[in-house]
């Protein structure tokens, strides 16, 4: 395992790097965050040590340029700071840091918590299991493309996004957004039970085919509900099978398979909507052209209150240049084009 210090104060810096070392883990240095993202962008290290305290970009700046930015894998971050304030650790956490070091540091505690690091990281293997599923269902249907990698994308910017609002501070923390960055994924995973002559066909559904197609839904819902049984304390399980189970679900009830309505749909479910329709929007489909980002944000501001959350609509507005650009990093082939039709989606 490589660990980054990021740590202008020089002694600090080799306090920690010295006391690693001896632990046996790989440390590379940096001054400052701007040097500190350099490293990461070359993809040897993927566990960071950053002081809060920093000139240019102090460490609360570096966890947030971290979770914006696209790395190779996930960045665990570990905030070494003087301050232990309920206040500054929720500042820390909305910022994406996964753990604290309280200066001075405690060598075997700093260790410790580094092995902690290190254990969640492991855990990424879970992930590319989770994803490789994933992309079984979405095999079925070959006009999806790169759905699915943006579509973790747009929910991680969400609820980024969220975290930061008073409204979602007790339920969006940063094990939130790793969970459904990793689960998303996986909210079509019922289409593996859908005939591919409603999966695959071309133009509108008839109202019996689009009853078969709505069941993959809770198709999804019993796949992982059944394993959630055998692992009942796997949080990753509980949100993958809420996520397959409410994200066709709308905001004022009208939605499948069982019309819950408001808070009532889980927060993960309402978020996976907003990312999961405005990418059918943007992509062509069998039954359905590209529209452009102008028409799918107007769909999405004009279903507010109906088909989603207002609050998580608010989210989107708030961060939509990230959404083109993930569109724009992961487009397929066919271009977007602006439209005025809509045809169902599914």
């Amino acid at each position: 395992m490589v660990v980054l210090i990021v740590e202008d104060d020089e002694i600090s810096r080799e306090m920690l790097a010295n006391t690693l070392r001896h632990a046996g883990f790989e440390v590379l240095t940096a001054n400052d965050g701007t040097e500190a993202l350099e490293i990461l962008r070359a993809g040897t290290c993927r566990l960071v040590i950053t002081d809060w305290e920093m000139p240019f970009m102090n460490g609360v700046e570096l966890c947030q340029a971290i979770r914006r930015g696209e790395f190779p894998g996930y960045i665990y971050v570990i905030l070494l700071t003087s301050r232990d304030s309920p206040e500054e650790t929720v500042e820390g956490l909305s910022a994406g840091a996964d753990d604290f070091i309280t200066k001075p540091f405690d060598s075997a505690e700093l260790v410790v918590r580094v092995q902690g690091g290190e254990r969640v990281l492991s855990l990424e293997t879970r992930e590319v299991t989770i994803f490789a599923l994933a992309k079984l269902a979405e095999s079925r249907d070959p006009e999806t493309g790169s759905h699915l990698y943006r579509v973790r994308r747009y929910c991680r910017v969400l609820a980024q996004q969220l975290a930061s609002e008073p409204e979602y501070a007790d339920e969006i923390d940063a094990e939130y957004v790793r969970l459904i960055y990793a689960t998303s994924p996986l909210h079509d995973i019922g289409k593996v039970g859908i005939p591919d002559h409603v999966l695959l066909k071309p133009g509108l559904l008839s109202a019996a085919e689009f009853e078969v197609m709505k069941t993959h839904s809770s198709l999804g819902a019993e796949t992982l509900g059944a394993a959630l049984e055998q692992y009942p304390q796997a949080k990753f399980l509980k949100m993958a099978r809420d996520i397959a189970a409410t994200h066709h679900e709308h905001w004022d009830g009208s939605g499948y398979p069982n019309g819950l309505a408001g808070k009532q749909i889980p927060l993960c479910g309402r978020i996976v909507a907003v990312a999961d329709v405005y990418d059918a929007l943007c992509s062509k489909r069998v039954y359905k052209e590209a529209y452009g980002h102008e028409v799918a944000r107007s769909i999405i501001i004009d279903a507010a209150g109906k088909h989603f959350d207002p609050g998580i609509v608010k989210a989107f507005l708030a961060c939509e240049d990230q959404f083109v650009a993930i569109h724009q990093q992961f487009c397929d082939l066919n271009k977007a084009e602006t439209g005025t039709a809509l045809a169902p989606l599914r």
